[in-house]
């Protein structure tokens, strides 16, 4: 019997979350023990962003540090993961029997909204991952669509995890890391909303959240950091079961909520 695998929605916060984990890193942690051995990973990282989705096949994906300005010991972090080209051809045709475009990319490595959780949650990169990018130019409903090709590799042994945070302005963050101060208010007000419709299963409210969602604006001046949720609403299915698993809020505006959605048998 193949184990049935929660589809997850994890946040990657700052780069300099991977030196200090706080909360969030040890409930990933927690969640990861929780898990029985996958298959293979599929990560979907809100930093590789294409026109159309594609797929990483490289054997031995590098560790990429797409970030500036930060502590020099980050760029020293490296996560030794390999992939798996007879996976990786498993999520290209999940994706063109859903009727969506894909390709390949031979050589694709790990952004830090992969290594980073990854790196907490699977320390030993003994499970083969294949990242998968999001289309940032079809905003929620792409994103969904997507997600739902992905389900059947769920009932196959597959850890679906997405990264990404459900709340990230980097203008705020940028203030608040030279100025501290509070969180403002909008972060709580728009995560509390989402926590709200997707125990409710709104899918039509979350799909428009750009309009119905307090400081959905402010939250998210570009949505490409909320887009792996949607994909992990679709790989899950509905009626998923909604487990929020961690609940946090990390350098003043970075709200660092973890989902878990179980599909239902």
């Amino acid at each position: 019997m193949t184990p049935t695998l929660p589809v997850l929605f994890v946040p990657h916060g700052a780069p300099t979350f991977a030196l200090r984990p706080g909360a969030a890193g040890a409930a990933l942690v927690t969640m990861a023990h929780s898990l029985p051995r996958p298959r293979a990973i599929v990560i979907i990282s809100a930093h590789w962003d294409t026109v159309t989705p594609t797929v990483g096949f490289a054997d031995r994906p590098d560790t990429i540090h797409d970030f500036w300005g930060f502590p020099e010991v980050l760029y020293t972090l490296r996560y030794p993961a390999t992939g798996c080209r007879e996976a990786a051809q498993q999520v290209v045709t999940a994706i063109e029997a859903a009727g969506l475009p894909v390709q390949p990319d031979p050589q694709r490595g790990l952004d830090h909204g992969a290594w980073v959780p990854l790196r907490m949650m699977f320390p030993d990169a003994d499970i083969p991952v294949i990242p998968l990018s999001i289309q940032s130019q079809g905003g929620p409903e792409a994103a969904y669509r997507l997600g739902q090709a992905l389900a059947p590799l769920v009932a196959q042994g597959f850890l679906v995890i997405a990264s990404g945070n459900i709340t990230h302005n980097l203008r705020d963050f940028q203030k608040a890391g030279r100025n501290g101060g509070q969180t403002p208010a909008y972060v709580r007000e728009f995560t509390d909303w989402m926590a709200d419709r997707l125990t409710a299963r709104d899918l039509a409210g979350l799909l428009d959240y750009r309009r119905q969602a307090p400081g959905a604006v402010q939250a998210h001046p570009t949505d490409e950091h909320l887009l792996p949720l949607y994909v992990a609403l679709g790989a899950a299915g509905d009626p998923a079961e909604v487990q929020r698993f961690h609940a946090g809020i990390d350098d003043y505006v970075l709200a660092m909520d973890a989902y878990a959605f179980l599909p239902h048998a």
